[in-house]
């Protein structure tokens, strides 16, 4: 009933105020503090500010998705979604081979998936649903109104993605959360676990590879951009290496949220103390 606009500033306002009551603030300052060393408290505050705003407005935004994504390529700059890469994307979708697409939790997240699905690339995107099943029912309902293909991190989740890519379709996929079984990466200059399927993919279908990200731009206007194919590290044999790929994929997100650190989930726990062995601030 507010419209995205008042929705957007209200969602922002609310987790602005209650988000420093909650254990999560203590964490996103700690991680903003080891993944910046020397870092100005004052600077702390500030992008931890601006990381509960953005978490805040990316979900009051989500009853709105389908009127916010409002880019029309007759007339760009018009709307408020800007669109750049778009000629890495017309040959991702009519290249006749399988890719896979990787993005992070930065900005509104979920605007690459309904792109996808307005202009006709043939893509699933994978998602991790929230622990709360009153609002992952909500939030798959409205995924499911606006976008392509949906696909739910659970176990033989990998044989439906595999299906995906063997039909030569897309798979779309978030990469910067800890992945207990996965590879080892350098995330911030932090060892880090991630997920290494998209390099095992890379690797099987050896398919284009691109980033996306979303930025938040003033005026409540957003820009999704669309990295070129990535050239991945090969091992011996030619073939792609799936933990130098996986890196190489996750120093593309670290320059994202080097760029624009207020709008990463530095909430979620990305680096875990036991595995680190690094010891949690008060």
């Amino acid at each position: 009933a507010l419209g995205p606009d008042r929705s957007a500033d209200l969602g922002g306002f609310l987790a602005r105020t209650l988000g420093p009551l909650f254990p999560a603030h203590r964490k996103a300052k700690d991680n903003i503090r080891r993944a910046f060393p020397g870092i100005a408290e004052e600077e702390v505050k500030r992008i931890t500010r601006e990381a509960w705003d953005n978490l805040g407005r990316t979900s009051a935004e989500y009853a709105h998705l389908d009127t916010i994504f409002d880019f029309d390529p007759e007339r760009p700059g018009e709307g408020r979604i800007e669109v750049s890469g778009i000629p890495h994307f017309e040959a991702l979708r009519d290249d006749g081979r399988p890719g896979i697409i990787f993005a992070a939790h930065l900005a509104n997240w979920e605007l690459p998936a309904i792109c996808a699905a307005r202009y006709g690339l043939d893509a699933t995107a994978v998602f991790r649903a929230p622990n709360a099943a009153a609002v992952a029912k909500a939030i798959h309902e409205v995924r499911s109104q606006t976008m392509g293909g949906l696909e739910a991190a659970r176990q033989g989740a990998a044989f439906a993605m595999q299906g995906v890519l063997e039909r030569g379709g897309h798979l779309g996929m978030l990469i910067d959360q800890h992945f207990t079984r996965g590879v080892i990466v350098d995330f911030m200059g932090r060892p880090a676990l991630t997920n290494p399927i998209l390099g095992k993919f890379a690797k099987r279908f050896d398919c284009p590879v691109h980033g996306v990200r979303v930025v938040r731009l003033p005026n409540r206007r957003f820009r999704l951009e669309l990295t070129p194919p990535l050239d991945l590290p090969r091992d011996e044999n030619g073939e792609v290496d799936v933990a130098a790929a996986m890196q190489e994929m996750t120093r593309v997100v670290e320059g994202w949220v080097r760029e624009n650190p207020g709008q990463w989930l530095w909430m979620h726990r990305r680096w875990r103390p036991e595995f680190t062995g690094e010891k949690l601030e008060s």
